[in-house]
């Protein structure tokens, strides 16, 4: 699969992580200089696999490219010449269930200033009550050691029950039950998210049912429950106890109901019927008060909302017979789904480290991955929560008081611009960090030795719990405070202003410069002293040839640009 420089950058983190924070039976690091034995890489596949089911993670890592003994970061050669797909298949037909890498991902961490390469192996765990095996033998870990899986540890996967609902097969369903047009997009973004040619070329030679047994939402030549999530023909709902179903609201100032619609399967469609029911409006701010005009954004970026929808599918309890929720309100979107957040908070996720457990629904999270309806590797809420980051927006607010049911608040607006201006001027600042800043913004408690933390970082003002957000203190974070009223800024700085306004709406009046002036200009200037400011900046300006009036009569006219090129010479 190829990758943005974004998610190798987050696959970065994972690693670093995965060297601070290393379990020895789910992580093996190898340095792997030029070459590495393949039925060696397949031990390690099968004892990582097993050794992850019985913790109960959904996968493990095999690092090439970093030293075991003190973790080192080497680099490695291995296969350097794109022979890692054919790996994948190499290991598919050595192990039980043709089970391969979730991912292979090859990451560039820069190391004494010199680029390393390093190839991050994801292991998928061992489908429940079946370990997997590599050439017919079972492998663990005891530590660091690799061996053969006991037979305690073969009997308790043995043993494990069959946990994943929509693995279960519909007995009076057929393929006849699912919607064609469904099929066809299943087949489209399998394709994309594969993203081989030849994969593209197996799959258009399939009929659907071999597609469907491919992907495994057709088992032994039944319908599985997450085929019929995903796939199916609503006019055949009736299968389940209570038809899945997605109810948008939206809610007036006041909280009064404004509108609603009832969404129902194939689910592989519907995340695009709800979004097209949200308004999603122009947000303006202004994060940084050293900018001339407002930041715009939309109020919700349209990947986070179809990554939390499609999480609400994957993660529902469908036993519940409950609906997802979409609740729009002015400026905030709470989605809520029947199950239980099965990390059990939500600190947990955002280290990138996290090692997720076994999925309620199995076989339908698998099958989201594949047709790119929800990321990998446990980022999507990760991803959900730097989006917001990045737009210096409030983080998302996850809500699990409420048994067997999860809700999640997406923001759309920004709740204090001191919020705002901390992240704008520390772009370093972790999620973890940031999630104690937000829940400070919000009123929310935290720890006292999170409270000391940021007190450190000169983040918080008050006393413990009364604490609040300071601009001032925070400025200094990263660098001496600049916007002080007293305090003049040079005469660049306001000539940019106003020829940044006037380049933008193509001419200004003297009223309109001294509106854009008249807040930043110090305070302690007199009015007239203020005038006088304005009309020596607009003659310089003049005199330099960079702007001109459009008229001769200079109490009618309005300054233009003359000559842009002339401003920073």
């Amino acid at each position: 699969m190829l990758f943005t420089d974004k998610q190798k950058n987050e696959f970065i983190e994972v690693l670093y992580s995965l060297i601070d924070n290393w379990e020895n039976e789910i992580v093996e690091f190898k340095e792997a200089n030029n070459d590495f034995d393949k039925n060696k890489i397949g031990q390690y596949f099968s004892a990582i696999s097993n050794e992850a089911n019985l913790k109960g993670i959904q996968y493990g890592w095999l690092v090439f490219g970093v030293k075991n003994n003190g973790r080192e970061i080497t680099g490695t050669k291995y296969r350097d010449n794109d022979g890692l797909e054919v790996l994948k298949r190499e290991i598919a037909d050595g192990t039980t269930g043709n089970i391969s890498f979730i991912d292979i991902v090859e990451v560039y961490p820069i190391v004494n200033g010199e680029e390393k390469r390093v190839i991050m192996f994801q292991i998928p765990a061992a489908v429940t009550a079946i370990p997997t095996a590599w050439r017919g033998h079972y492998y663990g870990r005891n530590g660091e050691s690799l061996g053969p899986l006991s037979i305690e540890e073969q009997d308790r996967i043995r043993g494990q029950e069959n946990k994943d609902w929509s693995k279960q097969i519909i007995d009076e369903a057929s393929i006849n039950y699912l919607d064609k047009n469904a099929i066809l997009i299943a087949r489209e973004l399998y394709k994309e998210k594969m993203n081989k040619i030849h994969i593209s070329e197996e799959v258009d030679e399939m009929s659907d049912a071999e597609f469907l047994t491919k992907i495994k939402l057709i088992i032994n030549g039944k319908v599985t429950n997450a085929a019929m999530i995903l796939l199916g023909n609503k006019d055949y709902d009736y299968v389940f106890n209570s038809p899945p179903q997605i109810m948008w609201r939206l809610y007036g100032a006041d909280g009064s109901d404004k509108d609603y619609e009832i969404f129902t399967i194939p689910f592989i469609s519907v995340v695009d019927k709800v979004f097209t029911k949200i308004r999603n409006l122009t947000y303006r701010y202004m994060p940084n008060q050293m900018t001339l005009f407002p930041t715009e954004t939309q109020q919700y970026d349209p990947w986070m909302l179809r990554e939390l929808i499609n999480n609400c599918i994957v993660h529902s309890d469908y036993r519940a017979n409950g609906r997802i929720y979409v609740n729009e309100f002015e400026d905030e979107i709470k989605l809520t789904n029947p199950g239980t957040f099965l990390p059990g908070n939500i600190e947990a996720i955002l280290q990138p480290s996290y090692n997720p457990p076994f999925y309620r629904n199995q076989l339908l999270a698998q099958t989201m991955v594949n047709l790119n309806m929800i990321d990998t590797a446990a980022m999507g809420i990760r991803k959900v929560f730097r989006i917001q980051k990045d737009k210096f927006f409030p983080l998302p607010d996850y809500d699990l008081s409420v048994k067997n049911q999860v809700s999640v608040i997406v923001y759309g607006k920004v709740i204090d611009m001191n919020y705002s201006r901390v992240l704008y001027d520390n772009p370093k600042l972790g999620l973890s960090e940031i999630y104690l800043i937000d829940r400070v913004q919000k009123k929310k408690k935290i720890s006292k030795e999170a409270v000391k933390y940021l007190r450190k970082l000169g983040i918080v003002e008050g006393r413990y719990p009364n604490i609040y957000l300071s601009f001032n203190v925070a400025k200094s974070m990263g660098k001496e405070a600049q916007y002080i009223k007293n305090k003049a800024f040079d005469n660049n700085y306001y000539k940019k202003l106003i020829v940044e306004y006037i380049e933008k709406f193509g001419c200004a009046s003297r009223n309109d410069i001294r509106e854009l002036l008249k807040e930043k200009l110090p305070s302690v200037l007199s009015d007239k002293q203020k005038e006088d400011r304005i009309k020596n900046l607009l003659q310089s300006l003049k005199n330099k040839g960079i702007i001109k009036r459009d008229i001769s009569n200079s109490k009618m006219a309005k300054w233009c640009i003359d000559d842009l090129s002339k401003f920073n010479k």
